[in-house]
């Protein structure tokens, strides 16, 4: 079974790219909204969702591309094959808003899934900081 690959676009309410940028890059960031719990050391991120007294899942991710108020693209250590999740700050050229592009891969059976994750965490990151 193939991966597939998926393209969100989600309009944010700020100008300037370094506002979201410390959400997408950052541990700290991507706490408030991303997973419960988020530590970064030499490139790696390590991302927990649950509290310790329940049952979790941790998954680390190690950042392979990162450009500074642009876009950060990480790769999830468990998976072998050319997929990876980019979250990506883009400006519209038709209305000049600021955009964040999400791009991910998901099995064939799972792309609806995926997609209604994305969408809940987006809105996390909106009412968490009103981007």
């Amino acid at each position: 079974m193939g991966k597939q690959k998926i393209d969100i676009e989600y309009p944010l309410a700020i100008k300037s790219p370094a506002l979201i940028w410390e959400q997408i890059s950052s541990a700290h960031g991507l706490e408030r909204w991303f997973a419960d719990h988020v530590n970064e050391e030499d490139g790696m991120f390590t991302f927990t969702w649950g509290e310790p007294w329940t049952e979790q899942d941790i998954r680390e991710a190690h950042v392979l591309e990162s450009v500074v108020n642009d876009h950060i693209r990480l790769k999830w250590d468990e998976e072998d094959d050319d997929t990876y999740f980019e979250m990506r700050i883009a400006k519209s050229d038709l209305t000049h808003q600021l955009n964040l592009l999400i791009t991910d891969f998901a099995d064939d059976d799972d792309v609806d899934g995926l997609k209604i994750l994305w969408e809940s965490m987006l809105d996390r990151l909106h009412r968490a900081s009103g981007l």
